[in-house]
């Protein structure tokens, strides 16, 4: 049932008899030559419509925009940042616990957005109520470890292609074209990370600095096909749906003065 397709007098029944909603949270940002600036709004999308055929739980519109500052320098990348993300967040969760929600499930399709999202979650746990933080991706390799991928590898591409194969353009998909910007001897092994003589170290810096075509990972995007999408993303919304029916069941913390 999505949120945004009733009308306040069903929304009200519904709140009056259940406490849990689901929020997704993307971002629009670069994943690379070859896939959509809404990767990360597109795949949650697609895990809520598969979700919402087999669950009752109420679906709160998604958040298009998240917190991406490091990708900024890509042109059509748009970042909220930290401080306005969790702003839009809270205002979003205050108005739901005026409702009577308790029980809030965040699906998350962005790595940017977990810090704002812990703490948003822990908030809540403090005000009484339940909130569980789902990272698709993160959730896709315990569920199956050869999906494990990066930001714009295939795991992501195959997950847009089971969107829509024309988000898609595989004419431009190429290497990463990691660079060691930050010095010869600080070799650059992924997102903000260099290795020096053997240890790794987080360098926070801006992508395009050193990933110039903006996918990273261990899983080139070539491998990607919409089989494989198509079924990690179903399996992704099975799990999602048996956990909040188990959620339904767990008692509320009390809260914390």
């Amino acid at each position: 049932m999505r949120l945004a397709h009733i009308s306040w007098v069903k929304a009200e029944e519904y709140f009056r008899n259940n406490d849990m909603i689901v929020i997704a949270v993307g971002s629009n940002e670069c994943h690379g030559k070859h896939i959509a600036l809404g990767t990360d709004t597109l795949i949650p999308d697609k895990i809520l419509d598969l979700i919402e055929e087999k669950s009752d739980v109420m679906i709160a519109p998604t958040l298009p925009y998240g917190a991406c500052d490091d990708l900024s320098m890509f042109p059509g990348t748009i970042t909220l940042g930290t401080d306005v993300l969790y702003s839009v967040l809270k205002k979003i969760t205050d108005g739901f616990f005026k409702f009577g929600v308790r029980r809030f499930v965040f699906l998350n399709g962005h790595g940017g957005n977990i810090q704002v999202l812990d703490r948003i979650c822990s908030e809540l746990h403090q005000r009484g109520a339940l909130a569980a933080e789902l990272n698709w991706w993160l959730m896709a390799w315990e569920l199956n470890p050869a999906w494990k991928g990066g930001h714009g590898g295939a795991e992501e591409t195959a997950a847009v292609m089971a969107v829509n194969e024309s988000f898609v353009d595989k004419s431009m998909i190429g290497p990463m074209e990691l660079k060691n910007d930050i010095g010869e001897n600080m070799i650059t092994t992924g997102f903000r990370s260099v290795q020096y003589k053997g240890v790794t170290v987080q360098f926070p810096r801006y992508v395009k600095e050193y990933a110039g075509n903006g996918w990273i990972g261990p899983d080139h995007p070539e491998k990607a096909t919409p089989e494989w999408g198509r079924e990690m993303l179903q399996a992704t919304a099975d799990y999602i749906v048996d956990f909040m029916g188990e959620m339904k069941k767990l008692k509320l913390p009390q809260p914390i003065d």
